[in-house]
């Protein structure tokens, strides 16, 4: 088990774009949106992704990641999901602090974009670049498996 610690801001220009060094399609969807026990399935590019989540205990909670075929993760999101599949572009952006990931969301999220960074301890001070507006780390309307929901 791993644990995560990350905090999430909303994305106030389109300056990351040319700082990213990588961009890549992602599909997810939640088998399971409980707080207690999330369970997302998720295509990365050509790689599959099976992820359980406990409930955030401020800006951090367990968490158990595994791949799994790319094919088993494609018919997962088609038939087994608990509500509309997230589409999105995730753009890296490397920092001294941690790369950011900067998220734009398509279809009717379309317009939200999200940047999160992950930090090895929570009291790790971050270089908050001018891109990034508001935090919204714990705000349960911007957790992704909320957004789902929406999508």
């Amino acid at each position: 088990m791993a644990k995560e610690i990350e905090r999430k801001f909303l994305v106030t220009s389109d300056a990351y774009r040319t700082l990213s060094v990588s961009a890549c399609e992602i599909r997810q969807g939640y088998l399971s949106r409980n707080p207690d026990a999330t369970v997302r399935v998720r295509l990365m590019g050509d790689r599959g992704f099976l992820t359980v989540k406990s409930r955030n205990r401020g800006i951090s909670r367990d968490e158990w990641e595994y791949e799994i075929p790319a094919r088993d993760a494609v018919e997962m999101l088609d038939r087994l999901c608990d509500g509309p599949v997230l589409a999105k572009t995730r753009y890296i952006v490397p920092a001294e602090s941690g790369d950011w990931e900067i998220d734009e969301f398509h279809g009717r999220l379309e317009g939200l974009v999200l940047a999160e960074i992950e930090l090895p301890a929570a009291d790790i001070p971050v270089i908050i670049p001018d891109y990034i507006g508001r935090e919204v780390s714990g705000d349960p309307q911007y957790y992704n498996s909320n957004l789902a929901a929406q999508a």
